[in-house]
């Protein structure tokens, strides 16, 4: 019984509980602390909780102009990243839509930077999205495998 204790209050310390709608900044600073990166869109602004490297998620806090909490969410997710339009989207749109990735690399052939984001579809198979961009910045394609290191 005291190990399920312990393993409970750990769970509550790593995965603290979202903050209420309304939640000014400070408030969310506060209850989750310094975030990742913080990430201008129009009007709005969101804070980054990206649990990288091996984590698989990232939690995006998004704020209206008067700085009050509108939403928060864990964006890794099959979903999110169909929302990325190949061909369409830039660096900037995958930034306010998954936030930064987990490990970036260039493929000189293909004249491709590529971004990688770990997460777990369907939460439960480990997995990798890799997010290509040509020279320009636009998606020029996404392609999802399995994470192996978790083989």
């Amino acid at each position: 019984m005291a190990a399920l204790l312990l393993m409970l209050t750990a769970c509550a310390v790593l995965m603290p509980a979202p903050p209420p709608m309304g939640s000014t900044e400070a408030e969310v600073l506060a209850r989750l602390g310094r975030p990742t990166a913080r990430i201008a869109d129009g009007n709005e602004h969101l804070l980054e909780y990206a649990h990288h490297p091996w984590g698989q998620t990232t939690d995006m806090a998004r704020f209206n102009r008067d700085g009050r909490l509108i939403s928060y969410e864990q964006v890794l997710t099959t979903e999110k990243f169909a929302t990325i339009k190949p061909g369409i989207s830039s660096k900037a749109d995958v930034l306010r839509t998954v936030g930064h990735p987990a490990e970036t690399s260039y493929l000189p052939r293909q004249q491709l930077e590529v971004w990688t984001y770990p997460y777990t579809e369907a939460g439960v198979w480990n997995s990798m999205m890799h997010v290509h961009f040509d020279h320009n910045g636009v998606v020029r394609k996404m392609e999802h495998a399995q994470d192996l290191r978790f083989e």
